[in-house]
């Protein structure tokens, strides 16, 4: 299905730590996390080990929230810093 990565996406991506390659990597292989008003969301951990704003973290964890009509429309991104433990495919700890 066609991905459109929203222009509001774009730019919460460039300022929390993410970009284009990641959100439609976490939308196809991802897995699903909790998404308000109908929306689905999807997340996944990747390797980080820099520092970010003065603080060092092992990984981060980025989140797409979209809706899927003819083609798959994102809403906006987070991005989350620290480590997680992969508990299954479907959550991180």
């Amino acid at each position: 299905m066609e991905i459109q990565i929203d222009p509001h996406t774009l730019e919460r991506a460039e300022e929390r730590g993410t970009n284009e390659e990641e959100i439609k990597d976490v939308i196809e292989t991802g897995f699903p996390t909790f998404a308000k008003y109908g929306r689905i969301g999807k997340a996944k951990v990747y390797r980080f080990g820099q520092k970010r704003h003065g603080k060092y973290y092992e990984q981060k964890r980025v989140e797409v929230i979209y809706i899927e009509e003819d083609k798959i429309i994102t809403v906006t991104v987070y991005v989350f810093y620290g480590k997680w433990r992969v508990a299954n495919e479907y959550s991180i700890q």
